[in-house]
């Protein structure tokens, strides 16, 4: 197996991803933005430095880890964060506005290259996010006696490590200093595979969306759009789930507001979503000099702004679970109190099971269920009122996840002040 890993990463990053990326804008990116990496790590000086690296996939796992880098940089001021990412959408974003001096892609996981990126940046502590397990890094870190964490962990039985052909990143939990999960059943399934320093801490994201509520989240533009109607904010859409909203909306006889919030930000699907809607709509991008409360329909043809806008929303859809594409973060609106419906593949996502039983959430199979559940909500004031509680509640509930990788890395003087 270890054979064939590394076989796989030296022929995807020697020949798969130079061919792929003439096709693909995105993979362009992510080949282009890793030619000179080493380069400029030379140029960094990191061995005259106090570094902590932390690794995310994407955007998403960054803004899981983003409150202990906020608590560590406080509790250690003394050092710095090195931030790495696998995918364009999270470097895109943040290379240049994260809480990280130094923010890169992480070359690909070969042998030569986690031992090079170890031995440029000699970090103190590495810190991987959720499933960002990548054997030889974490053998490199080992051979240097840099102590590593895994946070947020979630595993399920069927993952390749827990397979009779996976014995070889088995190995690379084990390698882990220690390994912080969310929930029980990712303790027991490591703990029956061997791995015993682990332990349930939660999940960090409750503390990342519970941060949103001490922010300022007031958008004018979105205050003159609601004023004082009801507001339903369909966020993350994707086109499977866009059919279903035009379909409501188009049909809608209220004066309800709709705000969607597409994943993908592409001048053609926009203008096509626009077209599709018979109500008077408004792109954010067209708002200069409008009088956005006459539109029913707001779409939001730009990024970084969801966050703030579920705290006008009365009612959320959160896309990616009725297609394939995976559901996007649901506790975003659930930590304004806001009741949220979602589809039905949310199986890799427990959050969303937790929060369907206690009635803050519901998964809808059809446009039936979606176009029943909506109106509920809509018509029924109580109804709304308890759901959205039952979300608020369960955030409150489940905080504290970053207090206690706090706890452990003073504890075990993984940094010195």
């Amino acid at each position: 197996m270890k054979l064939l890993y590394n076989l796989f990463i030296f022929l995807t990053e020697k020949i798969g991803l130079p061919i792929a990326s003439i096709f693909s804008k995105k993979l362009q990116k992510f080949t282009q933005g890793r030619r000179h990496v080493f380069k400029e790590l030379e140029l960094e000086q990191f061995l005259e430095k106090n570094i902590i690296w932390f690794h995310a996939a994407s955007l998403g796992e960054y803004e899981q880890g983003l409150p202990i880098m906020e608590e560590v940089l406080k509790a250690y001021p003394s050092y710095e964060l090195l931030l790495t990412f696998f995918s364009p959408s999270g470097y895109e974003v943040k290379k240049h506005n994260s809480i990280a001096t130094y923010v890169y892609y992480l070359p690909l996981d070969t042998a030569k290259n986690a031992k090079r990126f170890v031995q440029l940046t000699q970090p103190k502590l590495a810190v991987f996010i959720k499933y960002e397990i990548w054997p030889n890094y974490l053998n490199a870190l080992q051979a240097n006696n840099i102590k590593s964490l895994l946070i947020s962990g979630l595993f399920r039985k069927n993952q390749i490590y827990f397979q009779p052909y996976g014995k070889f990143l088995l190995k690379a939990l084990h390698n882990f200093n220690h390994l912080f999960v969310q929930n029980d059943t990712s303790l027991k399934i490591l703990q029956q595979n061997g791995i015993t320093h682990s332990s349930i801490s939660g999940d960090t994201r409750f503390d990342r969306v519970n941060l949103q509520l001490q922010a300022d989240n007031h958008l004018d533009f979105i205050e003159n759009f609601k004023s004082d109607q009801l507001c339903v904010v369909f966020g993350s859409t994707w086109p499977e789930g866009e059919e279903y909203i035009t379909k409501f909306i188009n049909a809608s006889t209220s004066n309800t507001k709709y705000i969607i919030a597409p994943h993908q930000i592409k001048d053609e699907k926009i203008k096509n979503l626009k077209k599709n809607l018979n109500k008077k709509t408004i792109l954010y991008s067209e708002l200069a000099n409008q009088d956005i409360s006459t539109y029913n329909v707001l779409i939001v043809d730009t990024i970084g702004l969801l966050s703030k806008i579920y705290f006008y929303a009365d009612i959320a859809y959160v896309g990616g679970a009725i297609g394939s594409t995976g559901l996007h973060n649901i506790l975003e609106p659930a930590t304004f109190g806001v009741p949220i419906i979602i589809g039905a593949n949310h199986k890799k996502f427990p959050e969303a099971q937790i929060l369907k039983d206690l009635g803050g959430l519901f998964s809808i199979q059809n446009y039936e269920e979606f176009e029943k559940n909506l109106s509920q909500l809509l018509t029924n004031p109580q109804h709304r009122l308890n759901c959205g509680a039952a979300s608020k509640n369960y955030i409150q509930n489940n905080k504290g996840a970053t207090q206690l990788v706090l706890n452990y890395i003073s504890k075990q003087r993984l940094l010195i002040l």
